[in-house]
């Protein structure tokens, strides 16, 4: 999975400026609001309106970005319980902010027609589902088990959106972005049913009635 193989870039890149942040008097959370400001802005002023080229390159910026409130929360031992409830609560604003541009792209711009309909779908699914990944973990964590497996972590999903609707930003044709969202919901989908299957067998183990 991306997510799990760049987290390791991202630390070996991103601590000294973290750092430099954190000297500066920025907060994790600081950093964790602002970068969810800028994705939702981004999101919902460039993507509706089909800037695709843009779009995607500004909200991959911000998404790398937004590993530095992480990194600076470990790097000066700043790490709290509220800082990841309000960083799992703001990624899933700016992932909501990301597929419903997408949607409303294809509702405003695609001609009428079955392609339009399965892209307007499948953004939907996919952004309800991409909900879901995360509460699926946040809810099992919360009686007591693990949910941490699964195909489809948040880098994955937004690299595959967002890397679709560039291609078909610099001409490539728009079946390619529904195609890309369909990947995404299935995806999830798939990341949730193994993660309840997960702590099924954790609560089956520990003689939790089914």
């Amino acid at each position: 999975m991306l997510g799990n193989h760049g987290r390791g870039l991202t630390k070996a890149l991103f601590t000294r400026p973290a750092l430099a942040l954190g000297r500066l008097g920025v907060t994790p959370n600081m950093l964790t609001v602002t970068g969810t400001i800028l994705s939702v802005t981004a999101a919902v002023t460039l993507l509706p309106r089909g800037h695709f080229v843009a779009g995607p390159l500004v909200l991959l910026v911000v998404l790398v970005a937004d590993s530095f409130d992480g990194i600076l929360a470990r790097a000066t031992a700043r790490s709290s319980v509220f800082g990841a409830f309000l960083d799992s609560t703001m990624d899933r604003l700016a992932d909501g902010a990301v597929l419903g541009s997408l949607a409303a792209w294809a509702a405003l711009s695609m001609p009428a027609g079955t392609l339009r309909t399965t892209t307007i779908v499948a953004a939907l699914a996919a952004m309800i589902l991409a909900a879901t990944v995360p509460y699926a973990r946040a809810r099992a964590e919360s009686i007591g088990a693990t949910a941490k497996v699964g195909i489809a972590e948040r880098t994955d999903r937004l690299l595959v959106a967002l890397g679709a609707t560039f291609v078909v930003g610099l001409g490539a044709p728009q079946w390619v972005l529904t195609a890309a969202l369909g990947y995404v919901a299935i995806a999830s989908f798939i990341t949730v049913i193994q993660r309840v299957w997960t702590v099924y067998r954790q609560t089956q183990r520990t003689g939790e009635p089914a």
